[in-house]
């Protein structure tokens, strides 16, 4: 009888082992595997940072956006091949934006990011900067 069990077991394993080799996802049978996902952490605490806008743009047009959950996982599934553009925002952090991101057939693609809380305040240029002296 365990030999049957552990038979069985090593079945499953290989089919799912498979499966994920072909870019078949095993959560959704017959589904090409094309997603990006990461986390994200604090830059200085490296605590995960949730509710942080993750925005998906391809050819500079509004693909997808998602929002980390509270362990700062984000994850974009069923996005078309080709290059995006990923900017990262959450109020008090400064945006992250990362450039040429590819997305392939068949492949995750995995990233980590570190964000940085914002000073209190933005440097403004000054007044006197716009008035000519002469």
């Amino acid at each position: 009888m365990k030999q049957r069990i552990l038979l069985l077991i090593a079945i499953c394993t290989m089919g799912c082992i498979q499966s994920r080799a072909s870019g078949i996802d095993p959560r959704t049978p017959g589904k090409n595997i094309n997603e990006v996902a990461g986390n994200i952490v604090d830059g200085d605490s490296k605590k995960a940072l949730g509710e942080v806008t993750v925005t998906a743009y391809s050819a500079n047009k509004k693909e997808k956006f998602v929002i980390t959950d509270e362990w700062g996982r984000f994850e974009f599934d069923e996005l078309k091949t080709g290059i995006y553009k990923l900017v990262f925002e959450k109020e008090g952090y400064r945006k992250v934006v990362r450039e040429k991101v590819s997305v392939k057939t068949d492949e995750t693609f995995q990233m980590r990011i570190e964000m940085i809380e914002a000073d209190g305040f933005d440097l403004l240029p000054s007044p006197f900067q716009f008035f000519d002296t002469e």
